[in-house]
Parts: C-alpha cells; sequence; structure tokens
C-alpha cells in the first residue's frame, strides 16, 4: 500500500485478521457509498481533519488526486469543518505544500 503509516501497516499484518477485517469494512463502505469515489474521498479527508486524524492525508490526497481532484478541491475538503472547528484545521493545509498547481 502506498503512503499509509507505519502504525496502519502493523495494524494490516500484525493483529489476527481484525485490521484486514478493518480495511474490508472501509472498502465495502467506499463501494457502497451514493456519493462518486472522488467526493467519497474528499468527505473522507474533511473527516480525517475534523478528527485531527491528519496522518492519514498523505494516503486520501494521493487517492482524491488519482480519482481527479484538484489542489482547490483537495483544499475546500480540508476546510469545510473551519466554521465548527476552528483553527485547529489549519494543520491539514500543510499537505497542500506537496500539491503541485
Amino acid at each position: 500500500m502506498k503512503k499509509v503509516t507505519p502504525g496502519f501497516e502493523v495494524l494490516l499484518k500484525e493483529t489476527n485478521g481484525i485490521g484486514p477485517a478493518l480495511m474490508n469494512t472501509i472498502l465495502l463502505l467506499s463501494e457502497k457509498s451514493a456519493l462518486d469515489k472522488k467526493t467519497h474521498e474528499l468527505a473522507y479527508i474533511s473527516a480525517l481533519v475534523a478528527s485531527k486524524n491528519t496522518s492519514g492525508l498523505p494516503f486520501h490526497i494521493q487517492q482524491a488526486r488519482e480519482l481527479g481532484a484538484t489542489k482547490e478541491e483537495i483544499k475546500s475538503a480540508i476546510l469545510v469543518p473551519l466554521p465548527i472547528l476552528g483553527i485547529q484545521v489549519a494543520d491539514g493545509l500543510s499537505y497542500l505544500s506537496d500539491i503541485p498547481d
């Protein structure tokens, strides 16, 4: 898997099937989503920022880019939680520097 965190790699390999079961659930949720794949990925980015789980952003930003998301769309997804959560979402903006214009 590309750009996943070391912790997620361990979860997949060392948890007696729990990690892969979680991954299957995540994939099923994505597959069954009424949202198109790009929109689903942008929503996931917003949820990661809102939950302060920014370690997953590189992977999901890459996924969004592969699905055709622009840098501006990703920036907008990062900023969605701003009115509710405030300035803490700014940490997610640092991941934009890796995206070409």
